[in-house]
């Protein structure tokens, strides 16, 4: 009897440790998956960094002739756009077989008064 109630208060002890968690497989499996995506986004960045230090070594040294090409093309951009009012009035370019490219216009034009009226309905001549 003696013997039984002294392995039951040496057992005590053992039963009273709490056992460890079991962790959940989502949360391990979330940061399995964190720590790879992680990975392979570092191993990306090494990876294609010389290639983007030189593509912003290329735009440094292009950029004088983009600023000369802007400045040159800007204005007959702008002109090409103010006498296109909307481009859902164009149908869809079309190419000729000689190579020359047709844009028809799909809405008719409202032609522009070569005289404006004055307040009262009277044109000046």
């Amino acid at each position: 009897m003696r013997l039984a109630l002294i392995l039951s208060v040496v057992a005590l002890p053992v039963l009273a440790q709490d056992k460890p968690p079991v962790p959940s497989a989502e949360d391990d499996g979330f940061s399995l998956m964190e720590e790879g995506a992680k990975l392979v986004l570092r191993g990306l960045m090494t990876e294609m960094e010389p290639a983007l230090d030189e593509m912003g070594k290329a735009l440094d040294e292009m950029g004088p002739a983009l600023e000369s090409f802007g400045a040159e093309v800007g204005p007959k951009l702008r002109q090409i756009v103010g006498m296109i009012d909307d481009f859902k009035n164009y149908d869809a370019p079309v190419m000729l077989p000689n190579g020359d490219i047709l844009i028809r216009r799909n809405a008719p034009l409202v032609p522009k008064p070569e005289f404006a009226p004055g307040p009262n309905g009277e044109i000046e001549l």
